[in-house]
């Protein structure tokens, strides 16, 4: 589009001034232009007086997107996807950047995607309220890899503690975001629930990392968030009821599904922590019963007997 727009307006732009706009190779633009006029079918020609591209007849506006059943499916899903941003600075951008993006679709891709556009949704379960100028801070910090200073409030506790920390990244984990920052004064890796966070500044002070970040390495044998230092074997059964509910779904990277003679089934997991494992658990009521490890089945018999108690 960059190059279409700088022809358009008769700049006769050429290789080496794209590149550099672009910040690509010259390669790369000699590649493009041979798509815009081979596939796309614009007149682009060279004028070696001017030395630059020209459109050799009026261009009214760029080719529609030629695209096949499966991606327009596909960008049908993205779309639907975006819902899930509602609230956060990305919103908006996303959704206009789609609109944009569909313009330019030929008008029986576009056709179809508007047939389809009611027949498919997202609805995340419970999404967060999200704080606008909070995520534009931190999306800043996160930018300029400056450090931040806020307020935190532990998961149950009534007060808030000043923390200080470097900012590595954000995640939307189910239905809740979270920031996973180098916390400086417990000189650690910390996991931040943003709707506990208060009162963010961004200081004058930057950081470097000292190697890359990759949440999935991270959070590798957490459950979902929740990080520990421990080593369990975790295997829970489930009758033929809840079988229907957790089969075919992926829980974690390193959970083996097995399915018992008598309809029902087995998921093992191997976790560094179990404090998210209990409320997985207690979702599917009676239909599930941990084996192991036995840690997991003491806090279980625990809630179960304080639950009997309650409701006495």
């Amino acid at each position: 589009m960059q190059i279409h727009q700088r022809i358009q307006k008769g700049a006769y732009p050429n290789c080496t001034q794209l590149a550099g706009e672009i910040e690509v190779t010259s390669r790369t633009i000699k590649r493009d232009v041979d798509f815009m006029r081979c596939r796309l079918n614009l007149p682009i020609e060279y004028d070696s007086r001017r030395y630059g591209y020209y459109y050799s007849r009026p261009v009214e506006q760029f080719p529609s997107l030629p695209m096949n059943e499966a991606e327009v499916f596909a960008l049908l899903i993205a779309d639907k996807a975006v819902a899930q941003y509602h609230g956060t600075p990305w919103h908006k951008p996303l959704e206009n950047a789609f609109r944009r993006l569909t313009g330019q679709l030929e008008q029986e891709a576009s056709y179809t995607l508007n047939n389809m556009d009611r027949a498919f949704s997202f609805r995340p379960l419970a999404p967060e309220d999200a704080d606008l100028k909070l995520f534009q801070k931190l999306s800043e910090a996160l930018k300029e890899r400056r450090v931040i200073k806020f307020r935190y409030r532990n998961l149950g506790a009534a007060k808030s503690v000043p923390r200080q920390a470097q900012p590595y990244h954000l995640a939307c984990i189910d239905s809740h975001w979270y920031l996973f920052a180098y916390d400086v004064d417990r000189q650690d890796m910390r996991t931040f629930v943003l709707s506990r966070l208060t009162e963010l500044t961004l200081t004058r002070r930057h950081f470097q990392r000292s190697r890359p970040f990759d949440l999935d390495e991270h959070l590798k044998g957490s459950f979902t968030v929740f990080k520990g230092k421990d080593d369990y074997e975790v295997v829970v059964e489930f009758d033929r009821w809840a079988t229907d509910l957790v089969r075919g779904r992926r829980w974690h990277s390193s959970q083996e599904f097995t399915e018992l003679k008598n309809g029902c089934s087995r998921l093992r997991f191997r976790l560094n922590s179990i404090e998210e494992m209990e409320r997985f658990i207690l979702s599917f009521g009676t239909h599930a019963t941990v084996v192991r490890p036995r840690e997991l089945v003491a806090r279980m018999e625990k809630t179960a007997a304080e639950l009997v108690k309650r409701y006495r």
